[in-house]
């Protein structure tokens, strides 16, 4: 195939369609001085078994994530959490807090999903995490826990060591199992 030129005028719109089949494509973004808005989204995860699941090699160019969960639920007690990292998942250097009805928790391990927790919590919701630059992301987002009629939100900001590139989904002692409902995330440039 060779190379495709595309000229517009300063209004209307152009459509470029992306091939069907698999191999080595290449687009070019507009100079930073233009806009482009890019999406992806990952693929749905039953989050039915294991203790973590795990999006990894997310694009450097990704300013916006969005974790998305519905029916979550662990067979224990510990908080669900949401971390990220640059090269590898990063437990530490947190500094947030989750609200659920009246309890508040507070959580350097991660973005916390709630501010209590019981084997039977299910919770549906979903929580955006945005860049600053410089490595530095806030975080905040709203839930429900549907088996308890409770409601909540959360906020938290950390300063990765190297340029995002995964999001884990685990709980506070890394142990719980997963063992209900699906996560799924949407990155933006």
């Amino acid at each position: 195939m060779s190379s495709v030129v595309i000229s517009g005028d300063t209004s209307g719109q152009v459509t470029l369609a992306a091939p069907a089949v698999a191999g080595s494509n290449t687009i070019t973004l507009p100079a930073s001085t233009g806009t482009a808005q890019l999406i992806g989204q990952g693929t749905a995860v039953a989050s039915t078994s294991g203790t973590s699941i795990d999006f990894t090699s997310l694009p450097a160019w990704v300013k916006r994530i969005t974790v998305m969960f519905s029916g979550l639920s662990t067979n224990g007690t510990s908080i669900p959490i949401i971390q990220i990292g640059g090269g590898s998942v990063e437990t530490t250097g947190y500094l947030g807090a989750a609200i659920s009805n009246t309890t508040v928790t507070a959580f350097t391990t991660g973005i916390g999903l709630g501010g209590s927790n019981s084997a039977a919590s299910v919770r549906s919701g979903l929580v955006q995490i945005v860049t600053l630059g410089s490595n530095l992301w806030v975080a905040g987002g709203s839930l429900a826990q549907t088996d308890s009629s409770v409601a909540g939100s959360m906020a938290a900001n950390k300063t990765t060591a190297a340029t995002l590139d995964r999001v884990r989904i685990t709980t506070v002692n890394g142990t719980d199992t997963f063992d209900a409902g699906s996560v799924n995330i949407l990155y933006e440039g």
